[in-house]
């Protein structure tokens, strides 16, 4: 109980502020986008850059983390788009927006923030990589199939420059990139600069989880209900499971690198997904579903994981 008390609790508590604030319409018609607008482009960022030029590259590239939480993202987006396919005869970019609502999780909102708070500032390295491999990874390529399939297989060379403008302006790709080259050429910052960044980072997470809590606040199940118990069931069920079953050969779950792999693959649908796909009118329905269903049954999975890995 104690451990739902201290790791989960504030977790869910700030989501669910956020929550009823939209729903009473206390931030206006534009507080989440204003809210997500200075996660995403100043305190995310700030956060990522600050938690990477503080440590050795070598701490934070960890090979087996990445093939069992990369493994288990890539497989449960293969088998989000083989659902995707049976059930609703879907086509590639349809099949692409089911899988990454299946496997694409939150964590650069709610997983670096839930790490940090699991086990102190060195959670941050997996949360991370997570978001490194999610970012860079998979929504990358499910881009790219969403993309073949609206321009019907043409245009090849338009579509890796599409997506790679869009990968190099992300902000968070920025930081990340920068917080890299910095440890690796181990460039000192400096400590007023350090503190700031800091000081900027530490708003990240109150702020992030609230903005779930408005997102939510609008959204509801649509009509593509099956899907939406398809996806939710592979992000917060699947995913997991698959990288537990992982973990015996390349990590060791009493560590902190095993713990988290399994605590990030866990995570509810991120609303990137939704995003994604409001900009292609694509299973628009379902994005917004999964996201709101996910992130409800996360309370349950992700505490009953956190009290099972005696987290906390």
């Amino acid at each position: 109980m104690q451990v739902l008390l201290t790791v989960a609790f504030p977790i869910f508590a700030l989501i669910g502020t956020g929550w009823v604030a939209g729903r009473l319409r206390l931030l206006g018609e534009h507080g989440t986008t204003a809210l997500n607008a200075f996660v995403g482009w100043f305190a995310l960022p700030a956060m990522l850059f600050a938690a990477l030029a503080k440590v050795s590259i070598a701490d934070v590239l960890n090979g087996p983390f990445v093939v069992v939480f990369g493994g288990s993202m890539l497989l449960t987006y293969v088998a989000g788009m083989v659902a995707a396919r049976v059930v609703a005869r879907a086509r590639l970019a349809h099949m692409s927006l089911f899988g990454l609502s299946a496997s694409f999780g939150n964590v650069g909102y709610m997983g670096i923030p839930l790490c940090v708070t699991a086990f102190g500032s060195e959670g941050a390295l997996p949360g991370t990589l997570a978001t490194i491999l999610g970012a860079a990874g998979i929504l990358t390529f499910g881009l790219i199939l969403v993309e073949i399939d609206i321009q019907g297989g043409r245009g090849t060379p338009a579509v890796r420059g599409r997506v790679m403008k869009a990968v190099v302006r992300s902000p968070i790709v920025q930081a990340v990139t920068l917080g890299v080259l910095v440890s690796a050429l181990r460039i000192a910052v400096p400590e007023p600069v350090l503190r700031f960044l800091e000081l900027l980072g530490s708003a990240a997470a109150p702020c992030a989880l609230f903005a779930i809590g408005l997102f939510l606040s609008d959204k509801g199940l649509g009509t593509s209900r099956l899907e939406v118990a398809l996806a939710s069931v592979g992000k917060v069920l699947l995913q997991p499971l698959i990288a537990v079953a992982l973990l015996p050969w390349f990590l060791d779950l009493d560590t902190m690198w095993g713990k988290a792999a399994v605590l990030c693959a866990a995570l509810p649908t991120a609303a990137n997904a939704f995003v994604i796909a409001k900009e292609y009118e694509t299973f628009v329905e379902g994005a917004s579903g999964t996201i709101l269903v996910s992130t409800v049954t996360s309370v349950a999975t992700v505490s009953a994981l956190l009290v099972l890995l005696r987290v906390g």
